[in-house]
């Protein structure tokens, strides 16, 4: 791995973890969400630069989707559960990824008050828990979909 890869590998999870500290806070600053949505398209975009996987990529689109989200801004929200699945279904990733991106996209769709297209996320969501290789992740997914 050359030196900028590695910077931008470096920089790609500390951001992602970053966002996650803002995302668990309870409350935050307006300065503070919009750190928060920075970090997390800052994140996906130094995992390309090191040539990230389509996994990391993929679980990049879902943690920006899920920032937006939180902060009720339900177009972005959606748009980037919608390339977070792409990615998966681009790839043939399944398991705990797949879960989530249907989870990324039944939160934007009760978000913006779509029942019928929160429903029928819900059930691909509950379709490819029933593929999780993983009991932890497993309980994970679910217990995201209920805070739906």
């Amino acid at each position: 791995m050359d030196e900028d890869t590695a910077v931008h590998k470096k920089l790609g999870i500390e951001l992602f973890n970053y966002t996650w500290e803002l995302l668990d806070r309870p409350q935050r600053s307006r300065e503070e969400d919009d750190t928060m949505i920075h970090a997390a398209h800052a994140s996906r975009f130094h995992w390309e630069k090191a040539g990230g996987t389509a996994v990391n990529l993929a679980r990049g689109e879902w943690q920006v989707s899920r920032v937006y989200a939180v902060l009720g801004r339900v177009e972005a929200a959606r748009f980037h559960g919608q390339r977070c699945l792409e990615l998966c279904q681009e790839n043939g990733i399944g398991d705990f990824d797949l879960a989530f991106a249907y989870e990324a996209l039944a939160r934007a769709a009760s978000l913006a008050g779509d029942a019928a297209e929160k429903a029928r996320y819900l059930a691909m969501a509950q379709e490819a828990i029933q593929h999780i290789a993983d009991q932890g992740d497993r309980a994970v997914v679910v217990h995201d979909l209920e805070t739906i």
